[in-house]
């Protein structure tokens, strides 16, 4: 995957239930405005919130919506279910597999490894690692992704630890690999691109999808410059919809642009007051942002 990609927020309805017109109708409003390809069941889409018949639904509503390439999360900590899920992914027409490392009990370099090539192994679709050590206290490191980048059916990584120099090592050690390295983190794209990235993976990608592909699209013309200056003027609403105000406020910028993000799933709540104002400010920072020179 190269470019740029939401995970997906999932819309749910106020009864909290999957809104499967309102997912339809998120797919286009996406991919009208530039993104590159469409990350389902990922950290912003409250993969951990749903069942595993609702994720297995929400892939198959995206892959048979979309136009552009599937990146299905499908990842779990156990092996059986992450297979069963790649399987269904697979199967829905999703173009590779998600796979967040295993998390809630600890494991070593060597276990995720091992791992990893099983789960490879045994998919029918290209896996692309996931590490996102914020949510899982678990960190592939460069060396272990280095080994991993040489399996025929391991294609790439989205690493959200927003490390620039750890992100530079790994892209070290897989540039002998047909291998693509996306970020994870909005507040960084720019000086990841520089560094060697294919793209990324991000939050900011659901509510602001004009500004982070014109991120890519700087990059790709060899302005390393304008990249970096979008991304610095997009730092503060990546942050507000990831570490300030999470999926909710996420859910709640999105449907100010008019994006039909529906509602937070439990324990999730809705922003307060001061959170949409505050949010409010920075989408008309955006709304004034010059992505063209």
């Amino acid at each position: 995957m190269h470019g740029t990609g939401p995970p997906l927020v999932t819309p749910f309805d106020a009864d909290a239930d999957l809104d499967e017109d309102a997912l339809r109708d998120l797919v286009g409003w996406v991919e009208a405005r530039g993104v590159d390809f469409l990350v389902p069941c990922g950290s912003n889409s409250e993969a951990e919130l749903m069942t595993a018949e609702e994720r297995a639904r929400a892939i198959e509503i995206v892959a048979a919506e979309a136009s552009v390439p599937v990146l299905a999360g499908t990842g779990s900590p156990g092996k059986r279910e992450t297979l069963v899920a790649t399987e269904a992914a697979a199967d829905a027409g999703a173009d590779a597999a998600f796979v967040v490392t295993p998390f809630y009990y600890g494991h070593d370099q060597s276990t995720l490894a091992a791992y990893y090539r099983e789960v490879a192994d045994a998919a029918a679709i290209p896996v692309y690692l996931y590490s996102v050590p914020v949510f899982t206290d678990v960190t592939l490191e460069p060396e272990t992704v280095g080994r991993l980048a040489e399996h025929p059916n391991v294609a790439g990584m989205k690493d959200s630890s927003g490390d620039i120099a750890a992100f530079q090592r790994i892209r070290e050690r897989t540039a002998d690999a047909d291998f693509d390295l996306m970020v994870g983190a909005g507040g960084v794209l720019g000086q990841a691109l520089a560094a060697g990235g294919t793209g990324g993976v991000l939050a900011l990608a659901n509510v602001a999808p004009e500004a982070t592909t014109a991120v890519y699209e700087a990059s790709e013309a060899g302005d390393d410059e304008h990249a970096r200056e979008l991304t610095a003027a997009c730092v503060e609403l990546n942050h507000a919809v990831t570490a300030d105000y999470g999926i909710p406020g996420l859910k709640y910028a999105m449907r100010q642009r008019g994006a039909p993000a529906g509602h937070a799933r439990s324990p999730h709540r809705p922003v307060d007051e001061d959170a949409r104002a505050a949010l409010d400010d920075l989408l008309d920072e955006l709304a004034d942002l010059r992505i063209d020179r």
